[in-house]
C-alpha cells in the first residue's frame, strides 16, 4: 500500500450485546449468569480493542442488541438481521458489499493484529480471493472475502463440529483462491475460559477471570 492510502479492507466484528441469560450461557455453571456476561463483555471489548489497531477501510460491529460502555470510538455499528447465524453471517457481508471485508467474532479475545496482519497486508488479496480461520472446536473464527456475496454462506449448518471444514468447502466450490489464518480456541466452556486467558494473560477477559477462579479452579 502506497503511503497515504487508503486500507482496502473493511473489519468486521459479529456480536451479541453483553446480557445476562442472553450470552455464553454454556459457561453456566459454574459461573452465574452476570459472571458469564460479563465475560463476554470483556471478550468483546478485547476484540473491538484489537481491531481499532488494524488497518482498515471501516470497522464495522455488526450487533444484536445495543451498544454499550465497552464500544470504543472509530467503531460503526449496525445491526444483524433475523434468522439463523449463517443468514446473520450473510447479511453482515451484504451490507459492505463493493469492498474486501474481513469478519471475526466476539469469541477470542486472544485476538491481535498481528493474527490478522496476514488478511489485511497490502498485498493480502493477490492470488487470494478469501481467507478462512479454523476455530479448534470446528467451527471457524475469520472469514475474509475479496468480493462479499452473501450466498457463500447461506445454507451452511452452524455450531456443529464440522462448520468450519463444510465452509471452507463451500469457498474452495465456488473456485476462490482460499488462504488460511492460524486456528483459535473460542470462548465456549469453563474449560475454554481458562485456555484462552491463559493465552491472553494481558487481556480484560484473563484479568476478569482472575477473580472468578474460585468458580474454575485453580490456573
Amino acid at each position: 500500500m502506497t503511503p497515504g492510502a487508503e486500507p482496502p479492507t473493511t473489519l468486521l466484528v459479529i456480536a451479541k450485546q453483553p446480557r445476562p441469560g442472553h450470552v455464553k450461557t454454556r459457561l453456566t455453571p459454574p459461573f452465574t449468569p452476570v459472571q458469564a456476561a460479563a465475560l463476554a463483555e470483556a471478550a468483546l471489548a478485547d476484540t473491538l480493542q484489537a481491531v481499532r489497531r488494524c488497518p482498515a477501510r471501516r470497522r464495522v460491529l455488526v450487533l444484536d442488541g445495543r451498544p454499550g460502555r465497552w464500544l470504543p470510538p472509530g467503531v460503526e455499528v449496525i445491526p444483524q438481521a433475523a434468522g439463523g447465524l449463517d443468514e446473520r453471517l450473510a447479511e453482515a457481508f451484504s451490507a459492505v458489499a463493493g469492498s474486501p471485508a474481513l469478519l471475526v467474532g466476539a469469541d477470542t479475545p486472544q485476538l491481535t493484529p498481528q493474527l490478522l496482519a496476514p488478511a489485511l497486508a497490502p498485498d493480502a488479496w493477490r492470488e487470494c480471493d478469501a481467507w478462512f480461520g479454523p476455530a479448534t472446536d470446528g467451527g471457524f473464527w475469520a472469514l475474509g472475502l475479496a468480493a462479499p456475496d452473501p450466498a457463500l454462506l447461506r445454507g451452511v449448518p452452524m455450531s456443529t463440529p464440522h462448520t468450519g471444514a463444510t465452509q471452507r468447502r463451500r469457498l474452495t466450490a465456488a473456485g476462490l483462491r482460499v488462504r488460511d489464518l492460524p486456528p483459535l480456541r473460542d470462548v465456549d466452556t469453563a474449560p475454554d475460559a481458562v485456555a484462552v486467558a491463559a493465552a491472553a494473560p494481558r487481556s480484560r477477559f484473563a484479568a476478569l477471570l482472575d477473580n472468578y477462579v474460585p468458580a474454575t479452579g485453580p490456573r
